[in-house]
């Protein structure tokens, strides 16, 4: 979406702590009556986001680097060891011509 689409609003929360998104900013993401938000609150303020935007289910580190014992079982490698080898592997794929 063009910057030029973007709406700038300010919102008054109510006694109760509702807040009414503008039907612009509705009709831009296809949000609907039924749509559910989630509100992730960060340092930089929070963030608003419906679940169907997610393009991965929540995971936790462990279930991510724990799937990583099966190609891996060495000692942890050093940036300069990870850096050198991606080198490795984009002159080797530059030698035969893929980049």
């Amino acid at each position: 979406m063009p910057d030029g689409d973007r709406v700038n609003v300010t919102l008054k929360m109510s006694g109760g702590g509702d807040v009414t998104l503008p039907k612009a900013v509705c009709d831009r993401h296809g949000w609907t009556a039924a749509t559910v938000l989630e509100i992730n609150d960060g340092p930089g303020g929070i963030m608003l986001q419906s679940q169907q935007a997610r393009l991965f289910p929540p995971t936790r580190a462990e279930d991510v680097f724990g799937m990583l014992g099966k190609y891996y079982s060495g000692p942890p490698k050093t940036i300069e060891e990870m850096n050198a080898g991606i080198e490795a592997e984009v002159l080797a794929r530059h030698a035969r011509g893929r980049y």
